[in-house]
This record gives structure tokens, sequence and C-alpha cells, in this order.
């Protein structure tokens, strides 16, 4: 089953839109009709693509001669060898009165800063950075908010050389000791509380635990955001961030140009099949590529006001805090998108009037279940995007953008993920928007969808692949001397190939459909079923508030074939009855294929997710056939867990 494509677009740039584009101005600078000519261009001849990135996109370094050595090599590829630039460097320089951030808080706190203003704290917290010894290739963790002071101490450390690696404060013990445990920071930026849903929530205890875990520290500083001076007596070798020293207002931040592949940013994986993985992204890489993504494939200009809900324990923080190097303001929202009767993003859009809003596909699939209108209810004149990312964007998501957000938006879906830092396909403010699709290939990515057997495929579902290096590759997994864990995640299934794990279609516009991860697809009967096909249809009935799919094995113990399995979230006041699950099945059977109908279907209380919102459909798999989740501090709620251990529905 694919989706019927549409050969009607949702959108269209009108002429004189498209060309006042910098995608546009691109084109005409390289001779260019087309964008797919322009992108066949950037696949065909990368070393002159990405050094004319480098200059029409405005980075600061000095670039050198060579552009890549070993490039038939994947790994292996080595960019801009001689180079010699600095990440932060490049957001920070422009450090004028005009406004770098605007912060709200679900508390209702509000803040704003200018770059004059964000570059001063830099220094000042460069200079603690230095006097606490930390200097090239030390790690500084952030366990934190998405508030101003995790912007700030990520500058003053990558502009030192220093490595950066950051998760949100909902993470517990564990969860952190996991992630910073493998690095062994040497200082640690932690946060007193946050606020969620209306509640306060104490860090401290927990602060003290981690610290007290983690031998590498030196420091860890407190950032005060439940109270002015939170008591932070247990924590060893702890600073107030209100008691660092001052610094002259004239002293500018220290950039220390780092060659291109040095390491900028510490991710780590979503961690729910095992101990996560540690994947360095470096300077070079990381500053051109969200150069090209924010100021081409987004249309970032300077003045936007560039907005993204996400926590700074997923990759969208590192891209959003890059739209300062495109000269846009960042605004940043710490707490729940549903503060406000579900209304506050919004909100936050109007007063601020933003031109670039982002989010997840489930929150869309959130807003349109809670009946919000915010076309009518809020002033959007400002907004030219909308960016969606985390999971496939239904078409049904695209409809309730255009109708009941804005008709004149650029609806971006993009995709790509932590192990890249960025994007394989995504929007395009030259090109159409057709429903279900994500409009292009990104440039510079030789992106194709392969069959099994390594073959190209278009109009046919496949592996999403890479078949060409690009900068912003990891340059490796921390403690993986020898490389394996980077080959066999990416290089395994298709020898000098990357393999991304996305099962996709390469469509007849040359967009893309994502249908889910490789590794959650359905196999019922020897087809390949994409969890995304099944979810599109089940979650339109109104009963539905969310679900997850996964295949049973089943006759069990046999591993001979697998059924499908449907858990089902509803909505409040409604339980699952035979009508229900025959209007379930009669959706996906008249919708999909009869291969698609669970044998199955389940009502759950609640759907356990990673940190950053995605759904584990292996996680409960695991669950179901009685086998261990190595990881469940990887979970935002892993007590969902228990709620799929021992159906006596699946015993039969």
């Amino acid at each position: 089953m694919t989706y019927a494509i549409d050969p009607t677009p949702l959108w269209q740039p009108t002429p004189e839109r498209a060309a006042a584009t910098r995608m546009a101005a691109l084109m005409r600078q390289t001779g260019h009709a087309s964008y797919a000519d322009l992108w066949q261009w950037s696949v065909d001849q990368p070393e002159t693509f990405w050094t004319t990135i480098w200059g029409f996109c405005g980075a600061v370094g000095e670039r050198g001669d060579k552009v890549i050595e070993d490039g038939h090599k994947m790994p292996g590829a080595r960019w801009f060898p001689q180079a010699r630039l600095n990440y932060a460097e490049n957001l920070l320089q422009n450090r004028d009165d005009g406004e770098a951030l605007v912060f709200w808080g679900e508390d209702k706190v509000k803040r704003r800063m200018s770059r004059a203003e964000l570059a001063r704290e830099v220094a000042r917290f460069q200079a603690f950075l230095i006097d606490a010894g930390v200097g090239e290739g030390d790690r500084v963790a952030g366990y934190l908010p998405n508030l101003p002071e995790t912007l700030v101490a990520m500058l003053a450390a990558t502009a030192l050389g220093a490595i950066w690696s950051s998760a949100s404060p909902d993470f517990g013990v564990q969860g952190v000791l996991d992630r910073f445990g493998q690095i062994e920071p040497k200082v640690l930026i932690c946060v007193d509380g946050y606020w969620y849903n209306g509640k306060q929530v104490d860090c401290l205890e927990k602060n003290a635990e981690v610290v007290a875990k983690m031998p590498s520290l030196v420091k860890t500083v407190v950032v005060p955001y439940l109270a002015e001076r939170p008591e932070t007596g247990a924590i060893a070798n702890a600073v107030q961030w209100n008691d660092l020293p001052t610094v002259n207002p004239e002293n500018a931040p220290i950039f220390r140009r780092v060659a291109f592949d040095h390491p900028l940013f510490i991710m780590f994986s979503s961690g729910t099949t095992g101990v996560p993985k540690c994947i360095v992204h470096c300077h070079g890489g990381v500053l051109l590529q969200h150069l090209k993504e924010h100021q081409l494939h987004s249309d970032v200009r300077p003045g936007d006001r560039l907005f993204y809900f996400t926590t700074c324990g997923w990759m969208m923080w590192n891209w959003l805090v890059s739209g300062l190097a495109a000269g846009a303001t960042l605004l940043l929202y710490d707490g729940s998108p549903f503060a406000a009767k579900g209304k506050v993003l919004f909100d936050y859009a109007e007063a601020e009037k933003m031109s670039h809003f982002g989010t997840s596909a489930k929150f869309i699939d959130a807003a349109a279940k809670l009946g919000l209108t915010p076309g009518k209810t809020h002033d959007l004149a400002a907004l030219r995007a909308l960016f969606s990312t985390g999971s496939p964007l239904s078409p049904e998501g695209f409809d309730w953008v255009y109708r009941e957000i804005k008709q004149d938006i650029l609806l971006a879906s993009i995709s790509g993920g932590t192990d890249i830092v960025s994007c394989f396909v995504l929007g395009n403010p030259v090109l159409p928007v057709y429903r279900g699709e994500i409009q292009c290939r990104g440039l510079g990515m030789a992106v194709d969808v392969f069959d099994d057997a390594g073959k190209p495929v278009r109009s046919e579902k496949g592996e999403l692949v890479c078949t060409k290096p690009f900068p912003v590759m990891p340059v490796g997994f921390w403690n993986d001397a020898d490389g394996r864990k980077y080959q066999a995640a990416y290089f395994d299934r298709f020898n000098n190939i990357w393999c991304h794990g996305d099962f996709s279609e390469l469509t007849a516009h040359d967009g893309m459909i994502i249908y889910g991860r490789s590794d959650a697809t359905l196999n019922p009967g020897g087809v390949r079923i994409g969890t995304a096909e099944i979810y599109r249809q089940v979650e339109q009935l109104p009963e539905i508030l969310e679900s997850l799919v996964i295949g049973q094995d089943w006759p069990p113990g046999k591993n001979d074939d697998v059924r499908v399995v449907l858990f089902v979230k509803l909505q409040e006041g409604h339980t699952l009855d035979a009508g229900l699950i025959e209007r379930v099945k009669k959706q996906i059977k008249d919708n999909t294929t009869p291969r698609h109908v669970p044998a199955k279907v389940v009502q759950v209380q609640d759907i356990p997710r990673t940190k950053s919102g995605k759904i584990v459909e292996l996680a409960v798999r695991n669950v179901v056939h009685a086998q261990p989740v190595k990881n469940v501090e990887a979970l935002a709620n892993p007590e969902a867990l228990e709620f799929f251990r021992g159906r006596v529905e699946l015993a039969d």
C-alpha cells in the first residue's frame, strides 16, 4: 500500500515570493533553472557545491584550498582538511543591540536578550570555564531546560573548543549517568527545578545524586529558575550561576578556531534498546549544514523570528540555536506545549510575530483532536513557515494546517535525525507542497531509496539511503576507537552507503514519504508494512487519541510469522467495545489492504514515548514478548510499559 499521490498541490509560492528567497538567489548565482537541476549539481559536484555554500551563506573562518580527502569513502571522507573555524564565532559574529532571543516559560516568566548582552554573558561564563581549567576537547554538559543560560553555556564552551552535550532535566538520575557518564564532563550546568503543566518540579536532590556519581566533574553550576537563591549545599563543588564573577563589559568572547572536524557536540541516541550511542558531530559539518538548511531550505533571513518546540535532550535544540548564524532572533520556550488550554504556543506566535514555527507531528495531531483553530483565534500574519518532525506527518495533518492555521504558508515536513543533527529530506520555499509528502531531498545530500537488493526504486517503498559522503556525517562515536559501532550503525546493510533506517518512498514529485522506522516495520506474511500507514487511519477516528502497533510473533515461539496487534489510547469517556473494534478494522481495510488489518485491537491507558515524544514500538514489542527493555531511563513515561505486559488478549 502506498499513499495516493495528489496531483494538486496544497500550496505553491507565488513567482514573486519564490524569487525573493535565498534558494532562488542561489539558483540564479549558479545558473540553475529548477531545484531538480540544482540538487543534481549539488550531489554531482560536491567540491564546488560545498565551497559555494561556505561563501554564499557567509561562513566565517579560513577555508583552505582542499575541499575533500578520500571522497569515495563512507565512512572515511574528510572535509576541508585545511580549514580553521569556530561554530560559536559564526553564531556570535553580530554583537549589536539587535534582539538575540526571547524566552517564555510556562510559569509566565519572560525574558529578552540582545546580541550584545548575549555576547557579554558568553564572555562571563567563558571566564569561569577557563578558571575551571576547561580547554579544547574537554566536555561540558548541560542538564537543563531550554533557558537562555543553556545557550550561553553552550556558546561559551564551544567557543573555547570544548565539546558540548545536553540533556533535559526530566531525565532520571540513571538516564543522565547513562549519557554523561560515558563522556566524563569536566563541568556540569544544572537547574534548581522547572515548571511543567502547572507544577513545579524540584531537581536539587537529583542533581546532588548525579554529581556524586560523576567523579570527572571539577565544578557544577546551578542555574536558578524556581528560586532566586536555591539551596545547593548538598551538591559537591557547586557554584550558583548568579555568583559567577562579572567581566569587563568591553570584553568580547574568545573564539579558538579549530579544525573543521574538531568535535563540537556529543549527541545521544534514544537509548531504548541499550545504553545510548554517543554520536560526535564537528564544528564545520554542523555549521555548513545548518547554514544551508536555515538560509536555503527554510528561508530564514536576518530579523526573522525562529521558534521550535524542543527540549535540550532533542537534536532540534541544536538545530534551533544555529539560527543565530542566519541572523534570526531565537524564540525559546520551556514547559508544556498545551499550557493555556493548548494555546500557549500560538499566543507566543502572535505576541512575538513568529515567522517560523517548529513543532512535532504529534503536536499537530493533538491540536487537531483538541479542535484548535489558531488561524481564527490568533493573528498569525507574520508566520511564513511551519516545520514538523519527530514522526511522519499524516496527510490529514497537512489538511489541518492549511485549514486551521493558514492557507499561505510553507508547511515543511522534515526528516533526518540525531545521527546527522539535521535533515536528509526537508522543505523548500520555491517548491509546491503536496499532501502527505516531504517536499525534497536536501542540497548536497545524495538521498535515494533502495530495495532489499540495493537497487534504486521510485514510487516504491524501500530503505532511505545516502550514497555519497556529506560534511555533517558524525566524525565517530565516543569510546569507539576502532569505529566498529559506527560502521555497524549505518554501513553494514549496504557497503559504502549510509542506510538510515527509515522505510520510505521517493515520489513522482521527487518528494519523500516516510512510513516509519525500518526496525519497527511490520512483516505479516512476508509483506513489509510501515507503522505510519496504520496510525494514519486509526487516528482519524474521533474516539482514538493515539495508537501504537507492533508485530507479535505468531504462533508463539515458532517465529514463522507475525500478526499485527494494535494498541489504542481512547479519548476520555470512551471504551473499546466490539463496535469500535469493527470500525477500526473497517477504516484500516477500506483505506489500506487486508494485510494491514490488526488481528487484535487492545485498549491501554497510555502509550510509552521517549523524552522527545517518539512512541517506542520496539520497547512495547519486547514487553509483549516477555523480553527485557534495556533502558527504561530513556522513556518519558516508563510506567506505561506495564499496560502492555501479560495481556490476556494476546494469548490466543
